[in-house]
């Protein structure tokens, strides 16, 4: 009688190998919608959303996660602010995740690091959030630009990193976020493989998604990579069933302000630039994530208004984003 479920005992082990790095993974049937709001002058475009909720309606309709780092998130607000707006998004049903450091100047080591933004983390649940994911702010990058480390040391810090995430908080989505073209493609192909090795090596689960930060304006300003490229690095994660996510962002807004050509509008005909050129090449993301570091937008909201980034992301959306 054992014998005759060998077969059965083996294919659940089969299914089980299959299944099991997709665990905790964004269904990548239906592309998801992230927003990140600026942070400048004491994050009030964050603010905004939450003191103006009728203002954004049908922008939150359409956006899955609302996005923001967490060390700014813990300076610029009370507990007060926090808790109830926490509970907002609950209402609205919009997800909650965090921007973060895995390995950085101040924290040179997955397990200082961790250990750094772990309270935060824990303030932020306490205050009633629900953190459903961690985008790690260019680990690689950091390490060959800003501390002088080599690809190994970057390997090994943020595997490590991701396994202390990945054993407090299970249920959490992590990925990672890096550069391109300043990272050539070859070494993005390279990272990801060694990277998700390294993890299945410690035992925890891999990526959940890989998120590129393209700083698009340097196609032209230094002809260095290209739409083309970034739609080979899709293709790649797809076939690894790793969701590929991309930041829409003006990318060209610092160059343009130098030439005091930059205002509200070049943050929405920019990102709105940077749709139709992803387009082109057939690009379609698992996640479209729109989101500002720079000193605009002025304003969050309305969405009915003219430039303002709730606006920009619904039109965005709206535009580019297919769902079935």
């Amino acid at each position: 009688m054992r014998s005759a479920n060998i077969p059965v005992a083996v294919a659940l082990l089969v299914l089980a190998a299959i299944v099991s790095p997709l665990v905790g993974q964004e269904n990548n049937s239906q592309p998801a919608v992230w927003m990140g709001p600026p942070s400048y002058d004491n994050a009030r475009c964050f603010r905004e959303l939450f003191e103006n909720p009728d203002g954004w309606k049908e922008t939150c309709s359409v956006i899955d996660v609302l996005q923001f780092t967490d060390h700014q998130l813990d300076r610029q607000f009370t507990d007060e602010e926090l808790g109830k707006w926490f509970r907002q998004l609950q209402q609205w049903q919009v997800k909650f995740a965090l921007e973060v450091g895995a390995v950085k100047p101040w924290g040179q080591t997955g397990a200082k690091t961790f250990e750094a933004q772990k309270p935060k983390w824990e303030r932020f649940r306490r205050l009633g959030a629900s953190i459903y994911a961690v985008a790690l702010d260019e680990p690689l990058l950091c390490c060959r630009k800003h501390i002088n480390r080599s690809d190994d040391y970057a390997l090994e810090e943020t595997a490590d990193f991701i396994a202390r995430v990945r054993r407090q908080y299970p249920d959490m989505l992590v990925g990672d976020i890096e550069t391109f073209p300043s990272i050539p493609l070859e070494d993005h192909y390279w990272w990801i493989e060694a990277l998700e090795k390294r993890l299945t090596e410690k035992g925890v689960r891999r990526l959940d998604f890989y998120r590129l930060d393209v700083n698009w304006a340097n196609f032209i300003v230094q002809d260095t990579g290209c739409w083309g490229d970034v739609r080979k690095l899709e293709e790649f994660c797809r076939k690894r069933k790793l969701p590929f996510s991309l930041i829409y962002w003006a990318s060209e807004q610092p160059a343009l302000k130098r030439l005091g050509l930059a205002d509200d509008s070049t943050w929405y005909v920019s990102i709105m630039q940077q749709g139709y050129n992803y387009a082109m090449v057939r690009g379609r993301p698992d996640q479209y994530v729109i989101q500002s570091w720079l000193e605009l937008p002025s304003k969050s909201t309305p969405d009915s208004g003219q430039w303002t980034f709730t606006r920009s992301v619904l039109d965005f959306t709206r535009k580019f984003v297919r769902r079935d």
